[in-house]
């Protein structure tokens, strides 16, 4: 595909909350395997794609700050110019996508007086959760990979994007972007069949498809915990863990884990028992401490282990 010469670019910067390591961001989704192979990543800046008003706008990042007084330039381009709202719906989307805001401080003065925890802060540090794009897009996700190996199910989501998403062209190649639930909302069953090729799984998204392109997402960000989580798990499909997953990874709500998920029980295993099980009551007593920072907790506990040649687990 030939690149477009004439694109609309806006340039700014972004001031995340310290400490930000953006290095460990770019780690973290290099080896993210839901989102693999969407973004476009060097050792020190990213180029991703995300669809606004049914268009594509990629974004690149670049740190031009440190982990204690972090900033991330960015770069804007679209096919035609933003408006001043689009603009500003781009740059919170950044922020959200990447926890920029989110203070780690309250997180990690409980955990360095955890002597078992401790040393995962200090590993991890600055290391701010980066989240799937859009919590739509990670409520389809939650249901292609039901009972599904990962890589089929990746394989369908990028089929789904091809099919119905949105695309930009930049000199350094193509960015692809998952379509919004408006564009999704008049795609009958049996189109969506040629793609996800299963029944239930087609009823599923169809419900995600109908909650999203009705639901309010800043609602959804900042609302009463127990009513988003509701609501979350009353959409045809999404079980206990899928709400909870969307919950953490589409919306940024840290203030609860569930204790008895089984990667994380052999996570928390692996940091305070030496790989020795330990029961989902042992892991509500390790978590209690850490009150409405569990979420964070939960992230830093299934990665404590992470290096560049093993995949991040996640959560």
């Amino acid at each position: 595909m030939p690149t477009n010469t004439n694109l609309s670019t806006i340039a700014g910067t972004l001031t995340p909350r310290a400490p930000f390591d953006f290095a460990k961001t770019l780690g973290f989704l290099g080896y993210f395997t839901p989102t693999e192979g969407e973004q476009k990543l060097s050792t020190a800046a990213m180029t991703k794609a995300v669809t606004l008003n049914g268009r594509a706008v990629a974004f690149e990042l670049h740190s031009t700050g440190t982990v204690q007084e972090p900033a991330l330039a960015y770069t804007l381009f679209s096919e035609r110019p933003l408006t001043a709202v689009e603009h500003e719906a781009i740059r919170d989307r950044i922020r959200f996508f990447l926890s920029l805001d989110d203070d780690l401080q309250p997180f990690y003065t409980i955990g360095l007086a955890d002597p078992h925890f401790a040393p995962v802060i200090q590993h991890l540090y600055g290391l701010h959760q980066p989240k799937f794009l859009t919590p739509f897009e990670i409520a389809c996700w939650a249901v292609l990979v039901q009972r599904n190996p990962m890589a089929i199910a990746h394989r369908t989501k990028m089929a789904l994007v091809e099919r119905w998403g949105t695309s930009i062209t930049l000199p350094s190649g193509t960015c692809y972007a998952f379509p919004e639930p408006e564009q999704l909302a008049s795609v009958d069953a049996d189109e969506l069949a040629t793609i996800v090729r299963n029944t239930r799984k087609v009823e599923y998204l169809r419900s995600v498809i109908q909650f999203f392109n009705e639901a309010d997402e800043q609602f959804l960000r900042t609302g009463d915990y127990a009513e988003v989580a509701a609501r979350i798990r009353a959409i045809r499909g999404i079980g206990e863990w899928s709400s909870y997953f969307i919950l953490i990874r589409g919306l940024g709500r840290m203030e609860y884990t569930p204790f008895g998920e089984k990667e994380q029980l052999k996570a928390a295993s692996d940091v305070y028992n030496q790989g020795q099980p330990l029961t989902t009551a042992d892991v509500q007593r390790l978590v209690e401490p850490y009150g409405s920072t569990q979420g964070h907790w939960a992230f830093y506990v299934r990665n404590a282990f992470f290096n560049s040649a093993a995949p991040m687990m996640g959560l």
